[in-house]
């Protein structure tokens, strides 16, 4: 029988292999519990995104959508009518029209994925021409909300805007 240090070399081997054994075991439980724990932060992550995108910038990342109105708040021009014509790149041109006093030109939108939608329109009354950004997504989707009302009150000094159509603030004047 050989022995090594007074102790036998066939039950330093059977030591030597139950330790092998032993330390396999302990890290193949470890790598298990590694992928399990990988897993969970991944997917603990990935919910968090979720949450994040959902809170903060839910209008161009789901398809929100807008109302959107122009309304003719001059005083006194029923002779001369606002003209207004809007076009986006979603809906391309949509048309001209000739408002009397009191009348509004409206739509509903909904913003694509991207959150460049965008919808530019240009007013005409008498000598005065002015275009604006009738519905811009970086600007909008927060100033809209809750409603998601974007309205617009033109008038002789400038244009107004109001998310209820109760408080009106002058955004910009014609000129």
């Amino acid at each position: 029988m050989l022995v090594l240090m007074g102790i036998p070399v066939k039950a330093l081997i059977v030591l030597e292999l139950r330790w092998l054994s032993l330390k396999k075991r302990v890290q193949h439980h470890y790598l298990a519990n590694m992928k399990i724990s990988t897993r969970f932060l991944l997917m603990f992550f990935v919910a968090l995104g979720i949450i994040f995108m959902c809170v903060y910038q839910p209008a161009h990342l789901f398809g929100m959508e807008f109302e959107v109105r122009v309304i003719n708040g001059f005083s006194n021009n029923s002779s001369l009518p606002l003209v207004i014509w809007c076009i986006s790149q979603q809906d391309g041109d949509m048309g001209g029209r000739a408002l009397q006093e009191g009348d509004d030109f409206g739509w509903r939108l909904k913003t694509n994925i991207w959150g460049n939608s965008h919808y530019l329109c240009t007013m005409k009354w008498d000598a005065k021409r002015r275009s604006f950004d009738a519905f811009k997504v970086p600007r909008d989707s927060q100033r809209c909300a809750p409603l998601n009302k974007c309205s617009w009150l033109v008038k002789e000094d400038g244009f107004y805007f109001s998310s209820d159509e109760v408080n009106w603030k002058k955004d910009f004047s014609w000129y």
